[in-house]
């Protein structure tokens, strides 16, 4: 039988002041681009040693099974570890706010030129791409899921709702998921 993780009680050796924790989630967002995992722990446990190896692993594998992000997680329990929760609050701050100031800036930058005709394109192009992502994830899922006649139906459905009539999410959703799920409960019941 495998051994249960748990933290290890901080020792307190070494104070973590709200400074120092706000600079070192500051730094985790500055260089978290497509993802902070990697970077939270080369920074958490080798460049400031705030935690051993077993005690990331243990505090992030909390982070993981509870609701929302797994470092969100993990930066509000550090946070709470060290500075109590406005320590929390503090390495929250942290960690969403050069992320933050460089949205906002490529905000006011992007709506400085939108109406120029190669942004415009530039736009075009990143939006297409983007669907052809979620259109791309959708056949793997497809595949994966070995969809019935009934759900196959309810897809085309949905799709010609909303790609094709345009018909507002919401209400597609409220309308066919419920019809989906009441011919899918029937057919196995069959």
């Amino acid at each position: 039988m495998d051994k249960i993780v748990e933290p290890q009680p901080h020792t307190g050796a070494r104070a973590i002041g709200r400074l120092e924790l706000f600079m070192g989630f500051a730094e985790m967002g500055l260089c978290g681009f497509g993802g902070v995992a990697t970077i939270a722990r080369h920074v958490i446990v080798e460049k400031r040693r705030w935690l051993s190896e077993h005690d990331y692993a243990a505090i992030l594998g909390m982070g993981q099974i509870l609701p929302g992000g797994n470092i969100i997680n993990m930066t509000v329990m550090l946070g709470d570890r060290f500075q109590g929760p406005l320590g929390s609050v503090v390495a929250l701050a942290g960690l969403m706010i050069m992320p933050i100031i460089i949205l906002l800036g490529l905000t006011v930058i992007y709506d400085a030129f939108a109406g120029l005709p190669d942004v415009r394109a530039a736009t075009i192009g990143a939006g297409a791409a983007a669907a052809g992502l979620v259109i791309g994830m959708g056949l793997k899922m497809g595949r994966a899921l070995r969809l019935s006649p009934v759900h196959i139906g309810f897809a085309l459905v949905t799709f010609l709702a909303m790609g094709v009539l345009r018909l507002p999410f919401i209400a597609t959703i409220l309308v066919l998921a419920p019809l989906c799920i009441a011919a899918t409960w029937w057919s196995v019941r069959k």
